[in-house]
């Protein structure tokens, strides 16, 4: 079923438009025509919507149930030490599919990537877009917002109030991201950050600073060592599953 999302007005006592682009796209491309049934995305829900019109080149439709909600209750925050090459494009892609809310890129000490002024602004615009590219393909209806690179000592206060910031660190030598998230079971609306090391991995430095001012929880992975763009995907898919947000 094609998936579309309505237009800023919302739904309306049961009836909704879909938004300028995906019209054109139903009634130019996928020539759809009156009775035909859409998915229609509409934050924070998605519904099954049957087409009843158009007006002003906006399809007009009816809404006929809500389906399953696919956003997550944990919302989790990716903080990813700057990689090299395209891999935060990967990053973003996967994360998105896997429920994040937000990625902020990070500047630590040993990424060998530096994001400023113009180049900076191009890099989160095309985050963005995959982002958005991503939810539709995975049958989200919240796009996750890419936020402005940092370097890691300005984020204490946005660190501080999380509900729990996990870092996974090769040199931790116990606890795990099942523990770290123990204490708030059963608990619903949960504000996870995960940190994630650049190629270069995550400094004693930085490690003792998270730990000392953000309350981080560093924890280890497992006895392999991930690649950066590995890491954060298998600590968020873990973040997820014991949450029960996969079932």
């Amino acid at each position: 079923m094609h998936r579309f999302f309505a237009d800023e007005n919302g739904i309306v006592n049961g009836t909704a438009c879909l938004n300028a682009g995906d019209s054109q796209h139903a009634l130019r491309v996928l020539r759809l025509e009156r009775g035909d049934e859409i998915e229609l995305v509409c934050a924070p829900g998605r519904y099954l919507a049957q087409i009843t019109g158009e007006t002003d080149g906006l399809v007009q439709v009816k809404v006929c149930e809500e389906l399953r909600r696919t956003e997550a209750r944990t919302r989790v925050t990716l903080y990813q030490g700057l990689p090299k090459a395209d891999k935060m494009e990967l990053i973003v892609q996967k994360a998105t599919e896997l429920g994040v809310q937000a990625i902020r890129p990070v500047a630590m000490e040993r990424c060998v990537v530096r994001l400023e002024g113009k180049d900076a602004g191009k890099k989160i615009e095309r985050w963005q877009k995959i982002a958005r590219e991503a939810v539709k393909q995975c049958a989200r209806v919240s796009v996750p917002e890419v936020l402005e690179p940092r370097k890691l000592m300005q984020l204490e206060e946005e660190l501080s109030q999380l509900d729990v910031l996990i870092v996974p660190w090769e040199d931790a030598r116990d606890g795990s991201i099942r523990q770290a998230l123990a204490p708030f079971e059963g608990r619903d609306a949960l504000r996870v950050g995960i940190l994630i090391g650049p190629e270069g991995g995550i400094s004693e430095k930085e490690a003792h600073w998270m730990a000392e001012n953000a309350g981080a929880k560093l924890v280890t992975l497992g006895p392999r060592i991930l690649r950066t763009e590995t890491a954060g995907l298998c600590a968020l898919t873990m973040v997820m599953a014991y949450r029960g947000e996969m079932e």
